[in-house]
């Protein structure tokens, strides 16, 4: 049978009668001894020792083991190991690194000239090893690594690609390289461990969503082209030009029009993982091309859409993470825009916008009072959180600036609480104590807040004041002055967007606030020509509030 079939569908075999576990820490009266040819073939022999079972990440590959598995169940065993030099000691003590972990090699102090090339080898040279594995000494063992119970007496040593003597940034000072120079080394900031965390976990995600959707739940997996006609409306597209004199093909801001197709067509479950481009450059926080879990589903109602994406991200969710819950909150386009000031909410933090316009009709300045008698016109509060004594006037007037040239706000006045929570403020001599004190118990403020109290149409006002939350989170953050945990997910719905919202040239005519494939309300259907701007969607967004990959 050896001879007739491979090592490697023999093995398989044998797993399968006795079981993975059992198969991995299986010993072996005899041993598979492995020759690698420069030609790429591999043969093997037998001898009476025992064969330590390799992890699957080593199969096809010369190395017999990777730089994170090893441990004091292979004490004995030869083993061959390759990856990057990231520490050495005395010519005596290597890390060798992986995109596995990290194992100690130890040059014996007999093999002068083997510790003489590894003195001579820069940091983040390509090596090979080969060599035995030993047990460290019991206070040398180093428990808080997978492999800190063992170490690698080398033998051999094969340079692979030496590394330039001096590299623009370490690998193990990852944090401490800009981003543009990472991004000018990029194959340098790769391996680093939170890049192949990152790309590591992506993936486990990706596989896991196509096995809960196509395998559990009947989606179809299906590639919709990239070069499409163009499509009018929504961003910008970018285009490819053609050898044909004026013609061009657009790259498609989403997969819409061909899943839609694909629901026409019968396929009545589709998924893909799929590429959108949107020229956006006007836009900081847009990006030219990013990827999208894309599904769409015929024969469904809503309930059924937020349920199954619900179950998805349950499933495909590291484990590293808390777990998700059963069902996510839900919020209103309405409440998401009047207490965050945008469609995106980040609730992993307080500081919610107030609608104070009530309280500011009792203030006695004659401006204010101008100010909210206009049509459509209120006033509303922030409460910044000790930004008293981490803001200067420069950036609060910054802000003040840029609320009345781009949110044209028709009063803004910022509000220092004091330590008797007496205001600081040029509209305190216009604001009576009972004005001050109801407005302090409804904004929960404390000593050493700031409060920012604009009045102008709702919409600008509220979009102005979520725009400087999130700013000064931003800011604090930075500051390493926490008000949220980082690695916090708070994942909600949000519901009953408009139909349509006022063009962008503001000349009367409306456009689709979500996108054109929606269903409105059913209770809202006899608006469609009457008062269209009252319509709600039938649609939902689901928001999270980091982002991630």
């Amino acid at each position: 049978m050896a001879a007739s079939m491979s090592r490697t569908r023999i093995l398989h075999m044998f797993r399968h009668f006795i079981g993975s576990n059992t198969f991995r820490k299986l010993p072996f009266c005899c041993m598979l001894c492995r020759y690698q040819s420069f030609g790429g073939k591999r043969f093997y022999s037998l001898a009476g020792k025992e064969f330590y079972v390799k992890n699957d990440s080593s199969s096809f590959a010369w190395r017999t083991h990777n730089c994170g598995e090893l441990d004091s169940s292979a004490a004995g065993q030869q083993v061959l190991l390759c990856g990057w030099v990231q520490h050495q000691r005395m010519g005596l003590f290597v890390t060798l690194r992986d995109s596995y972990g990290v194992t100690q090699l130890v040059i014996p102090e007999e093999k002068k000239l083997l510790q003489k090339e590894f003195c001579s080898l820069p940091l983040e040279s390509v090596v090979m090893v080969k060599g035995t594995v030993n047990l460290r000494p019991t206070k040398q063992q180093n428990k808080k690594m997978s492999t800190g119970d063992i170490e690698v007496t080398v033998s051999e040593l094969n340079v692979m690609n030496p590394a330039r003597p001096k590299l623009p940034f370490q690998v193990v000072d990852y944090q401490q390289a800009n981003e543009a120079l990472r991004m000018q080394y990029r194959y340098l900031d790769l391996r680093s461990v939170e890049m192949q965390r990152h790309l590591r976990m992506r993936s486990n995600m990706v596989m896991k969503m196509r096995e809960f959707l196509c395998n559990q739940n009947g989606f179809v997996d299906v590639e919709t082209p990239t070069l499409f006609r163009r499509t009018p409306g929504g961003a910008k597209e970018f285009v490819v030009p053609t050898h044909a004199a004026g013609k061009f093909y657009s790259l498609p801001q989403s997969p819409q029009q061909f899943k839609q197709l694909l629901m026409a067509g019968g396929i009545d479950r589709y998924m893909q993982v799929a590429r959108c481009y949107r020229d956006e450059g006007s836009r900081p926080d847009r990006q030219p091309e990013f990827t999208q879990v894309d599904l769409e589903m015929s024969f469904v109602d809503q309930e059924g859409i937020m349920s199954l994406v619900e179950s998805l991200l349950r499933n495909c969710w590291p484990s590293e993470y808390p777990a998700l819950p059963a069902a996510f909150p839900r919020m209103t386009y309405a409440d998401a825009i009047s207490q965050y000031g945008c469609d995106k909410p980040d609730t992993r933090f307080n500081m919610t916008i107030h609608n104070l316009t009530s309280h500011l009709k009792l203030c006695e300045a004659d401006f204010v009072q101008e100010a909210l008698s206009s049509a459509g016109s209120s006033g509303h509060a922030i409460n910044l959180v000790q930004a008293a004594n981490h803001l200067s006037s420069k950036q609060i007037e910054k802000w003040r600036a840029h609320g009345k040239s781009h949110f044209k706000l028709q009063g803004l006045f910022s509000v220092r609480i004091k330590k008797d929570l007496q205001w600081q403020s040029s509209i305190v001599k216009f604001a009576t104590a009972t004005m001050q004190q109801t407005i302090n118990d409804e904004m929960g403020v404390e000593a050493g807040d700031l409060m920012l109290l604009c009045i102008g149409e709702v919409q600008d006002v509220c979009s102005f004041l979520g725009k400087v939350r999130l700013e000064y989170a931003e800011f604090l953050q930075e500051k390493d002055v926490s008000i949220y945990d980082k690695k916090k997910f708070n994942f909600l719905w949000v519901t009953d967007f408009p139909l349509f919202l006022p063009a962008e040239q503001l000349d009367g005519s409306l456009m689709s606030a979500h996108h054109p494939f929606t269903a409105p309300n059913p209770e809202d259907m006899p608006l469609i020509h009457s008062d269209p701007t009252k319509r709600d969607l039938l649609s939902v967004n689901d928001v999270g509030d980091k982002k991630y990959c």
